[in-house]
């Protein structure tokens, strides 16, 4: 799994969550490294935080799905600021789950296991 996030507690979060359910995590700080990271890692599940500096979670999601060789990687989206019309235009890009922040541990887990 990749999991993009630029804030550290919930970067360690995330993976030290998936890691405890036995998921082998790459974690990365800057959406801008995915693409590449994505093509040598092959990820089974891409979970990304939307609001990101230099590139937003939302490109990272429409550039994902383009990419012949990522397209079919399920996608969770994650983010603190969920406004009207937000979770639409987020699974409108391609993303298959959408988790707010502060997250619920269990809910978190059980997207990712319905997502793979």
């Amino acid at each position: 799994m990749l999991v993009v996030e630029d804030n550290e507690l919930n970067l360690k979060l995330f993976c030290d969550l998936l890691r405890a359910h036995g998921r082998e995590v790459l974690p990365l700080r800057d959406g801008r490294d995915l693409l590449a990271q994505a093509r040598e890692f092959h990820p089974d599940l891409v979970i990304t935080d939307i609001h990101l500096p230099h590139i937003s979670g939302l490109e990272l999601i429409i550039s994902l799905k383009r990419d012949p060789q990522l397209s079919s990687v399920p996608i969770m989206a994650v983010t603190a600021y969920a406004g009207q019309g937000d979770e639409e235009r987020i699974r409108g890009a391609g993303a298959q789950a959408y988790v707010s922040k502060p997250i619920s541990v269990l809910r978190f887990v059980e997207q990712v296991n319905a997502l793979l």
